[in-house]
């Protein structure tokens, strides 16, 4: 992807940002440096920040500060815990935490989108706001800043995330769900511990378990609409001390993923029927936990095809792509504010979260190219 030689300079100051950015992952709500970092090179620019109360993270502000216009650009700035194996030599340097989802990319894509709009901000007929958004990994960055009501009179908003599924020079968006729900669930079985020779004398937790595990197959197979797409899937099995007993407890835990409210609901629902009824038969004591975490992102039609349309002028190609069971708090705003989530490739080819991950950083400086242009083009569009 091309640069044009007055680009030249921003494009290596935001990839160096970036490569510092990796060198120094924070992790969620720890993101301390990492925001310290970003405020720096927004006061150098002259770039106005939000006086406002979050620990970590920031939002900063381009354009005129009395219009009534106001559009959003978000990124994210958390990293992950995870054991840096990408093999890169800007690796992470500090152990067990590394940007393996790509939000350095993501802040310093935003970072340069911030410096063009300030560079033409006597021209912009509205307000641009950029957020650096902290604790996307856990879902609390959304809800904090929108409590803050920094975004109370925002007209859209836009997001953006890296995909290692699209070549470089591609970016993907589509009306409606794009991405899911997330909701994670813990369930623990309480029965009567034994002699493993005497299994007669309690009432084995690792049995019932076994039962919960098939039955928790039959929330897709029979109670799922065949064209409603949901994931259910146990992650986590615990039980047992010793070979020689059967152990009183047992815990199971795990994720769904759904594109529809209802779907959402209804699986819920289903899970605590089916424990309860478990629980009965077997004559024990089964308790769920059940965390409710971001919706799915449901982009605004209008908004996203506008998006797609914005595409050639940065030098990609715009798709639209199929939803993915991934989670993302953007989906809080888009509760508040129309909104539009859009996949930029990043060439592979490990996938998010993935040790060896990278980006490919020729879609570095197009993606501040990119979202500059969106936020310019839709102050037009709302005028």
């Amino acid at each position: 992807m091309k640069i044009i030689p007055e680009h030249q300079d921003l494009a290596q100051l935001i990839q160096a940002f970036r490569l510092e950015l990796h060198r120094f992952p924070e992790l969620s709500n720890q993101e301390f440096e990492t925001t310290a970092r970003i405020k720096a090179v927004l006061n150098e620019h002259q770039i106005r920040i939000l006086d406002l109360p979050l620990a970590t993270g920031l939002v900063a502000e381009v354009g005129d500060a009395s219009s009534p216009h106001l559009v959003v650009l978000r990124s994210d700035i958390d990293a992950l815990p995870i054991d840096e194996q990408s093999g890169v030599d800007y690796v992470s340097q500090n152990p067990g935490v590394m940007h393996a989802c790509g939000h350095d990319f993501h802040a310093s894509a935003a970072l340069g989108a911030a410096i063009l709009l300030k560079k033409i901000e006597h021209k912009l007929s509205g307000r641009v706001r950029i957020l650096f958004q902290a604790a996307e990994e856990i879902f609390q960055g959304a809800p904090a800043l929108l409590a803050t009501g920094a975004l109370n009179e925002a007209a859209v908003i836009f997001g953006i995330h890296n995909d290692p599924t699209l070549p470089v020079g591609v970016l993907g968006s589509k009306a409606g769900a794009l991405t899911a729900s997330v909701d994670r669930f813990d369930i623990k079985i309480t029965g009567t511990g034994s002699h493993a020779a005497r299994p007669h004398d309690g009432n084995d937790p690792i049995i019932i378990l076994g039962q919960v595990i098939g039955a928790v197959q039959t929330l897709m197979s029979r109670n799922v609409p065949s064209d409603h797409n949901a994931v259910v899937s146990i992650t986590q099995v615990h039980s047992g001390s010793t070979w020689n007993v059967i152990p009183d407890s047992a815990m199971l835990e795990g994720t769904v993923r759904t594109f529809n409210q209802d779907t959402r609901e209804l699986i819920e629902r289903r899970l605590r029927q089916l424990l309860q009824g478990i629980a009965t038969a077997f004559e024990a004591k089964i308790e769920l936990n059940w965390q409710a975490g971001p919706p799915s992102v449901f982009n605004d039609a209008q908004w996203a095809d506008f998006a797609l349309e914005q595409a050639p002028a940065a030098g990609f190609e715009a798709l639209r792509v199929e939803a993915s069971p991934i989670g993302e708090d953007f989906a809080f705003y888009q509760q508040k504010i129309p909104g539009v989530f859009v996949m930029i490739g990043s060439g592979g080819p490990y996938a998010l979260h993935h040790p060896a991950f990278r980006v490919d950083d020729r879609a570095l400086f197009p993606t501040a190219d990119y979202l500059h242009r969106l936020a310019v083009k839709a102050l037009e569009k709302l005028q």
